[in-house]
């Protein structure tokens, strides 16, 4: 991920000050209401689509620049810190290269009112534009980007940071600092047509409207909730299956593709158990694993989807982490590992070895055991971490990921742990590598490169990255705030087309 320096301009100034007139609608969507702001001659529309999550926002107005404005602008009143993202598109190819689209956050619905936006030009120009004293001149950041299709604005304290990619590809960033707005805004999406008559429709898919944990959070004692997100990897649809304030991580699909499995996280009541979701219902059944019931997102399934190998902490080995396996609809668990810290990521083809992590004497490498118990045999001795492995479906090789070349990154051997070498080579840190059941694809999570190699923290943005098996570059297939818990386990559906994986949001202060 490069880093670039945004261009400021100050825009022309105006003395003129014009009052806005506008009309409420009702909710829609995620947003308490849409209106025109700066009764603009042509009248803007919105509507939501339900099936498929999509916005679809017609606007008109003359522009948003100067000292006051005119655009269509669907809201949510909000309030503190909030992260918002979506896939955008202008529908048609018609309209003046200045029409704009994007995100906004707005002191009021006044035309002339404080504001921050994150805005697509027409002709492809992306700028963060901000009035910092209502009445008074706009003025801009240019970020060095240009026909971006996914758009992310944020608020951190004072900080407004406007985030912009081609899809596929990580974001370029420009910030605005120290900008004193209230805290309660107007935050949603906006199109502004940049002509007094005329219209200028726009789509806006796969809209995230997020909470992000608060700054002082504490890691492992602090959580927020979790939305189970379910992305089909060619076509880039994002479903949202299902949110809750109880947070859960580590979503397993089971392979009869009715359910996925998911540990219970946070230190409330319920922690730990292990739970199936039915696709169809979007019901939640607790698995039933006896006494061990304080499971970890360390789990996974045999790859004949009978058995779970879990990863548990209700008893003995100083509190850490042991090996248990389990039929897959409950029982009684049976002990694997001896030692411990070990968190189990991966079943051979043949259900005869698991592969997993194991902390010892501080260390941490990867281990393969018999899945009936035994002695485990050490597969890697290097400097740093290793972590993740994953049998491929052929079982001719196990991917993990290491940072011992520096930056977290992935890697493959041999079953024997002959052959180490290395997959990514990039600054991005690469965890958890999983691969597809037809053998094709690697998915695994990438956190940007100021974070520490060595952590997979909580409530970070980062990405999920697609690259072939054989090779070549990775691109980015989702654009997430999460991390630890989002993508721990193997994720595919058993047809290799979707992924299932878990973003946060701090659903108490909505």
């Amino acid at each position: 991920m490069k880093a670039y320096l945004a261009i400021c301009s100050i825009g022309v100034l105006m003395l003129l000050f014009v009052s806005s007139t506008f009309a409420q609608d009702a909710p829609i969507g995620q947003f308490d209401s849409h209106c025109d702001v700066g009764a603009p001659a042509a009248a803007g529309s919105a509507s939501y689509d339900a099936a498929s999550g999509d916005y679809t926002v017609t606007g008109g107005g003359a522009n948003i620049w100067s000292t006051n404005d005119q655009f269509q602008f669907v809201w949510k009143k909000m309030n503190g810190d909030f992260i918002v993202r979506s896939r955008v598109e202008f529908a048609g190819s018609d309209g003046v290269l200045d029409r704009k689209i994007g995100w906004m956050a707005r002191s009021s619905l006044g035309s002339s009112a404080t504001y921050v936006d994150a805005v697509e030009h027409g002709g492809g120009l992306t700028s963060l534009q901000y009035r910092q004293i209502a009445g008074t001149n706009t003025s801009q950041c240019i970020l060095p980007l240009t026909n971006a299709d996914i758009i992310q604005f944020e608020r951190r304290g004072t900080n407004f940071i406007f985030s912009a990619a081609m899809n596929g590809d990580t974001f370029v960033s420009t910030n605005f600092a120290d900008i004193t707005l209230p805290d309660d805004l107007y935050v949603g999406l906006f199109v502004c047509a940049h002509s007094p008559a005329a219209k200028q429709k726009a789509i806006f898919h796969d809209v995230q409207i997020i909470r992000p944990a608060k700054p002082d959070f504490v890691p492992y004692r602090d959580f927020i909730g979790s939305v189970l997100h379910v992305l089909d990897v060619q076509s880039g649809k994002l479903e949202t299956v299902h949110a809750s304030a109880q947070p859960f991580e580590a979503p397993d699909w089971t392979r009869d593709r009715r359910a996925l499995i998911y540990n219970i996280s946070g230190r409330s009541e319920g922690w730990g158990k292990l739970v199936r979701f039915d696709l169809a219902t979007r019901q939640e059944s607790v698995i039933d694993t006896g006494a061990e019931d304080k499971n970890n997102n360390d789990h996974v399934l045999s790859f004949d989807g009978s058995m779970l190998a879990i990863s548990d902490q209700s008893r003995g080995h100083g509190g850490q982490s042991a090996i248990f396996t389990v039929p897959v609809r409950g029982g009684t668990p049976k002990p694997v590992t001896t030692n411990s810290p070990s968190y189990v990521h991966g079943w051979s083809p043949d259900g005869r070895f698991l592969v997993f992590t194991g902390g010892r004497g501080g260390k941490f490498d990867i281990y393969k055991i018999p899945s009936s118990g035994g002695a485990e045999i050490r597969l890697t001795d290097s400097d740093g971490l290793n972590d993740g492995p994953e049998y491929t479906p052929d079982g001719k090789y196990i991917y993990f990921n290491s940072d011992r070349t520096g930056k977290m990154q992935i890697w493959r051997m041999h079953p024997n742990g002959k052959k180490q070498e290395q997959v990514t080579h990039d600054d991005l840190n690469d965890w958890f590598p999983h691969i597809s059941p037809n053998g094709k694809w690697i998915v695994f999570i990438s956190f940007p490169p100021d974070i520490d190699p060595g952590t997979h923290p909580y409530y970070k943005e980062c990405y999920l990255r697609l690259m072939p098996l054989k090779g070549g570059a990775p691109r980015v297939i989702a654009y997430v705030y999460g991390g630890q818990g989002t993508m721990n386990v193997p994720s595919w559906s058993p047809d290799s087309k979707k992924i299932a994986f878990v973003s946060n949001t701090d659903v108490s202060g909505q």
